[in-house]
């Protein structure tokens, strides 16, 4: 909706309600509801947070080390400057508008560079000096569970019983049942301006998929970034929990975030060339070699957990090898589309949890640097790629987030700062997780030690 609609609305009595969010590291909305009347007066221009919101843990925890804020330096204050573009209406809520928040310095207007909106900016606006737009989708796969989210947290995470006893991947029946929650989903988000295309049953019992038209690279960021969270709080209001955990029983597949790149050049597929025998452009080809030959260094912005890492298994949909195969489930670049204008790069390593900024802004820097340096593309793999030992993906979040640190590509890409930020985040986690006891140590240790 355009600001004079919003304006309107708020004079009619409609819209009451504005929320404005930013984007944290996670990936999640963070921000503050106004009061529809204090926005369109005065607060549409910008408002404050503290900026701890962009350096800190899944738990909302202040880890010390990170080079941005600190208890040092007082944790101040981050400018929220809304961006009117992305007003849209959340008519899950009652009389609410949602708008997204640019994050900018306190002191010099400046916009924030570990920012996730930023970071993703800024690897657009490079394209654009070279004459391309990137335009991407991403894939929503998340579990719908029986109880709601206060049930489950009461019962200490266990005993998890999902919506459905059995594998409903495109089943219609089993999905029937679910309608409760994902009808709404849907009609709402199309209602908000987010193009979804449709749901559907995923290869496990319980599991959802949620896809979204393709749109530019920062829509596609804000049209995930919203779905996510509209799915949780429309299942919450049904009574259900869901969860983008990427595995959350050791028996079950996981959940991914699959996503779908190429260029555009004036308003036409750059990744298109009707000679070649896949229908690839030479552009294409570079691009591609560089995701495939930078992968490790950007794999923490696709699996930024340690929980990200046991979805990597053979045999399960998800990959662990860095390849390109054509029309193939089982490697971590597919070709789809190929031989048609619609020919693009679909990414199968990132996983439910992924922020899509970060995600799409690292592999847009890889892409620019594979353009760059005129990278020649290998032929694709064949067959079934789990078997071969070659081109593994870092096995575990140290592993990722020490080839980060390393990365020469990401920090020309990003600034050393940003690289550095983000490598303390990593560093977070681990620690967190090394003063963890498991129910796995305890079982297996307990009597037997």
């Amino acid at each position: 909706m355009t600001f004079e609609e919003l304006k309107a609305e708020v004079e009619a009595g409609i819209v009451d309600t504005v929320l404005a969010c930013i984007v944290d590291m996670q990936g999640r909305l963070m921000g503050k509801r106004f009061h529809a009347g204090h926005f369109v007066a005065s607060a549409w221009e910008e408002t404050h947070c503290c900026n701890y919101l962009l350096a800190t843990d899944l738990e909302m925890a202040t880890p010390e080390g990170f080079a941005a804020t600190s208890w040092e330096n007082g944790y101040g204050d981050y400018i929220m400057k809304p961006d009117l573009e992305t007003l849209r209406p959340v008519l899950w809520l009652e009389g609410t508008v949602m708008v997204l928040c640019d994050v900018l310095d306190h002191h010099t207007h400046a916009p924030v560079p570990h920012s996730p909106r930023q970071m993703l900016k800024a690897q657009v606006a490079k394209l654009k000096e070279m004459g391309f737009d990137a335009m991407m989708a991403t894939e929503l796969e998340f579990f719908l569970f029986e109880k709601s989210f206060d049930e489950i947290r009461k019962g200490g995470y266990r005993d998890l019983t999902p919506i459905s006893g059995y594998n409903e991947d495109y089943n219609i029946f089993q999905t029937t049942k679910e309608e409760h929650v994902m009808r709404p989903i849907r009609n709402h988000l199309w209602t908000a301006g987010i193009p979804i295309e449709n749901s559907k049953g995923e290869a496990e019992a319980g599991q959802e998929e949620l896809n979204i038209k393709y749109a530019d690279a920062l829509a596609t960021g804000d049209h995930h970034t919203i779905a996510k969270h509209a799915v949780k709080e429309i299942a919450w209001q049904k009574g259900h929990a869901v969860s983008f955990l990427p595995k959350w029983h050791p028996d079950r597949v996981g959940s991914s975030s699959h996503v779908h790149q190429s260029l555009w050049k004036d308003g036409a597929p750059a990744f298109h060339d009707p000679d070649d025998a896949l229908g690839m452009s030479a552009l294409m080809k570079n691009y591609v070699a560089g995701l495939l030959k930078y992968a490790p260094d950007y794999t923490y912005f696709l699996a930024p957990y340690i929980n990200s890492y046991k979805r990597f298994l053979k045999g399960t949909f998800a990959p662990t090898r860095i390849i390109w195969s054509v029309d193939n489930r089982t490697a971590g670049f597919r070709l789809c589309g190929d031989g048609t204008k619609a020919v693009r790069i679909e990414c199968r390593i990132g996983g439910s949890d992924i922020n899509p900024y970060l995600a799409m802004a690292a592999m847009l820097a890889a892409g620019i640097k594979g353009i760059e340096e005129g990278l020649e593309l290998q032929p694709p793999a064949e067959g079934d790629v789990y078997q071969g030992e070659t081109g593994l993906i870092p096995g575990n979040l140290d592993a990722a987030r020490a080839t980060l640190k390393e990365s020469a590509v990401m920090r020309e890409a990003f600034g050393h700062e940003v690289v550095d930020h983000y490598c303390r985040a990593a560093e977070v986690e681990l620690e967190e997780f090394a003063k963890a006891v498991t129910d796995w140590e305890i079982a297996r240790g307990f009597e037997r030690v």
